[in-house]
């Protein structure tokens, strides 16, 4: 144990170093190099024959993963949407590995499950839901919302989409589908939606997608037409999933709108707020998912913008009972009758064994307070659109959307879309910044998410100004050859 300690001492100040370097930009955000490269430079072959990786060594060993790693806190860090995380909460997967409680049955780890089952009841109640109370039988009473932790947004999207299908027709559990189930969703939606409907049989053609334009007041026009393709094609639609916001431009789809026409069309509705949800906390910026209360069910992301390491995903219902009974399973061992004092959740998700997920959230809303996430959300949104104003002015830069999130999308004018791809590809080269691309009516943007919380605008605008420098060395521009596209 004394080693340990030592260990824990040591790497301690592997990390305070590598923090210190990214939030003051002095070292590249990111670093790639070949993956074999990285094996031989972290001496992999040599640590796995002769064993004995603690204390000095171990610390020479994690300076040197760090060196390779992905900076997030670094101000430039605006590629992917990834939660920098806070550091109290990292303590979170700390504890976790070295208490190592799989805690979706409760004897299993009871510190676990209470601090999961509190963390579902204060994000329901931010969606406007109230949950239903365990009893001590770890059964739910008849009425009240539920929800469950998931490692990810696509197994929590998946884990949706199955109960609302189990809540449609449960025959299809035992018997199996009929090949006539129809799933139908905006445009932007997440690729693991049409991962779930392969996965679960119901085909990547019964995925109807309503037109980009349909978002606004031709919504309920577009949906009508779609309702009837469907029936015409003979088909059984049971679900709609929303974008709140969407990946690529973080747009909101009007899910006031939406929830009423699925109220009456008697359609399942789910809201794929993986990233977007977190508004929910923000005085300022909720008003983004005005109707969410009337979904079925939410996808919510910690990982994303709640300073949260990942994996943590909420997967959050309206009726705790579609969730309870979106499985059917047999195992003599875990599920029977008992006595206890908690609630099982295994028979909520996919997973078996699963990780202390509220436990990494929780402590970030222990260390900062509901306030300091709400204003840490605030600023990341707040920053976004003062970007997107200065670069509305800047000559030669073009934004498609306003931003209603912490994601940005913009391009350089005088170039195709290979030269963004080009400009994106230097940029990782340099080290200072580190953007995605995104397509967007069949045009590449760079693609920016305000994530970091050392990022500021004079950083945004110097990152203008390079694109710009960068375009006009390219290629196919006026300055840097045949002319622009």
């Amino acid at each position: 144990m004394e080693e340990f300690l030592e260990s824990v001492r040591l790497v301690s100040r592997e990390l305070e170093q590598y923090w210190r370097e990214s939030i003051a930009s002095a070292t590249s955000v990111v670093d790639q190099c070949p993956m074999h490269t990285i094996m031989d430079e972290l001496n992999l072959e040599a640590h796995l024959q002769t064993g004995g990786l603690t204390a000095n060594a171990l610390a020479e060993f994690i300076g040197d993963y760090l060196s390779r790693s992905v900076r997030l806190h670094h101000p430039g860090s605006l590629a992917h949407q990834v939660a920098v995380p806070h550091p109290v909460a990292a303590l979170a997967t700390l504890v976790e590995g070295f208490t190592n409680n799989p805690m979706g049955i409760y004897e299993m780890g009871p510190s676990a499950a209470s601090i999961e089952a509190f963390v579902i009841e204060w994000l329901l109640s931010k969606v406007g839901w109230t949950a239903a109370p365990c009893e001590a039988t770890g059964q739910l009473y008849t009425s009240g919302a539920g929800g469950v932790l998931t490692h990810g947004g696509s197994l929590a999207n998946l884990t949706a989409l199955l109960a609302a299908r189990s809540s449609f027709d449960r025959t299809v559990w035992t018997k199996g589908g009929r090949g006539d189930l129809t799933v139908i969703t905006t445009a932007g939606c997440h690729y693991s939606i049409a991962r779930a409907v392969g996965i679960m049989g119901i085909g990547a053609e019964n995925l109807y997608t309503l037109p980009d334009e349909s978002s606004g007041s031709g919504l309920a026009e577009q949906f009508e037409r779609v309702m009837q393709d469907i029936e015409l094609a003979g088909k059984r639609p049971f679900a709609f999933v929303a974008n709140a916001c969407s990946t690529a431009t973080g747009t909101f789809d009007p899910l006031d709108q939406i929830a009423r026409i699925c109220h009456n069309y008697g359609l399942w509705l789910h809201v794929d707020g993986a990233h977007g949800a977190s508004a929910l906390l923000s005085r300022k910026h909720r008003y983004r998912l005005d109707g969410i209360e009337g979904a079925d069910s939410l996808t919510w992301d910690a990982h994303k913008l709640m300073r949260t390491p990942g994996l943590c995903t909420a997967l959050l219902v309206r009726n705790a009972q579609t969730l309870d009974t979106a499985f059917q399973q047999d195992a003599s061992y875990l599920f029977h009758a008992k006595t206890q004092p908690g609630f099982d959740s295994l028979h909520r998700t996919v997973e078996c064994t699963k990780a202390s997920l509220g436990f990494r959230l929780f402590l970030v809303l222990a260390a900062l307070g509901e306030k300091g996430l709400a204003d840490y959300i605030d600023r990341q949104f707040d920053l976004t659109q003062e970007a997107y104003q200065l670069f509305c002015h800047i000559p030669g830069l073009e934004c498609p959307v306003a931003p209603q999130s912490n994601i940005l999308c913009f391009r350089a004018v005088e170039g195709d879309d290979q030269m963004q791809l080009s400009i994106r590809d230097r940029l990782l080269a340099e080290g200072e910044f580190h953007l995605s691309t995104a397509v967007i009516a069949d045009r590449r943007y760079l693609r920016m998410v305000v994530t970091s919380p050392s990022t500021e605008l004079a950083g945004l605008q110097r990152l203008a100004q390079r694109v710009l420098e960068i375009g006009r060395q390219c290629p196919g521009t006026a300055s840097g050859g045949s002319g622009a596209s």
